[in-house]
């Protein structure tokens, strides 16, 4: 382990066997709502609500390391404790071979959605946890529920899905041959064949951001573009946190590349 204080950030460098430590793990499950998951990383933002948690945590750390590398563990811990207010950095130090995990999706109808991971794996589920945190009716250490019955609730889901690489994990999304035809049950006089793939397999992924489904009509595809393309026009977000600018102006973008990539592909 490795750990550099800067002037905005304390970085951790450490292996998947350090992250999965049990105080290591305790810190990042508590401080899911304000996690950034980056590939092979990991980024923990301040919450005043969990300033002691925090505090706990720096102290395991500082002995953790300290121990490590036999020095002093109170002239660390001072100094770690004065950057305590600055987001934490953890990012993995060897190039581990991505393991994958398969995320099933299934839809109970255009209003529901279940997400089920064959095996429990804490980090992909605080991942999507924390993305999809508001939607959530009801979950488990493999499965959640979503209440998806407004399209942002939907462009939110398509956003966490967007993700691949969480840690050291490579995710495969898998659904069937009904979840688009129950998603977007407007769509349900096409057919949609064998499905049962990745989101990113061919053209799915487009069709999935237009919110069509796959074999929609040149006409379906323009309307949706058209409906959506207003939706998230960064002019209509011209005065919220860059934040939100930016994830506009990232799902206009993606929605013209769509688009253009389906024009005379139907």
């Amino acid at each position: 382990m490795e750990i550099v204080l800067r002037n905005n950030l304390i970085l951790v460098t450490t292996d998947f066997d350090t992250l999965n430590a049990m105080w290591m793990r305790n810190f990042l499950n508590n401080h899911s709502r304000g996690m950034l998951f980056l590939q092979k990383a990991v980024l923990v933002f301040r919450n005043e609500t969990l300033k002691e948690a925090r505090e706990d945590f720096i102290r395991e750390l500082s002995q953790y390391h300290a121990t490590k590398h036999d020095f002093s563990y109170e002239f660390f811990l001072r100094s770690m404790l004065k950057f305590g207010n600055q987001p934490i950095k953890i990012e993995l130090s060897k190039e581990e071979k991505p393991q994958e995990v398969q995320v099933n999706l299934y839809a109970y109808s255009s209003d529901t959605v279940l997400i089920s991971l064959d095996y429990p794996n804490s980090w992909v589920m605080s991942y999507l946890r924390s993305q999809l945190e508001v939607y959530i009716e009801r979950g488990t250490d493999v499965s959640l529920v979503l209440d998806v019955s407004d399209y942002r609730a939907k462009a939110r889901l398509d956003r966490a899905l967007n993700k691949k690489n969480v840690l050291h994990y490579q995710i495969h999304y898998n659904f069937n041959e009904h979840f688009l035809s129950k998603l977007y049950s407007d769509f349900s006089r096409y057919s949609f064949g064998n499905l049962s793939r990745e989101l990113d397999d061919g053209y799915a992924h487009f069709y999935a951001v237009l919110q069509c489904p796959v074999g929609a009509s040149q006409e379906d595809l323009k309307e949706n573009y058209k409906r959506l393309a207003k939706v998230y026009h960064p002019d209509k977000v011209a005065n919220e946190t860059p934040h939100m600018i930016k994830h506009y102006t990232q799902k206009f973008q993606l929605l013209q590349e769509a688009y253009s990539t389906l024009r005379g592909v139907s």
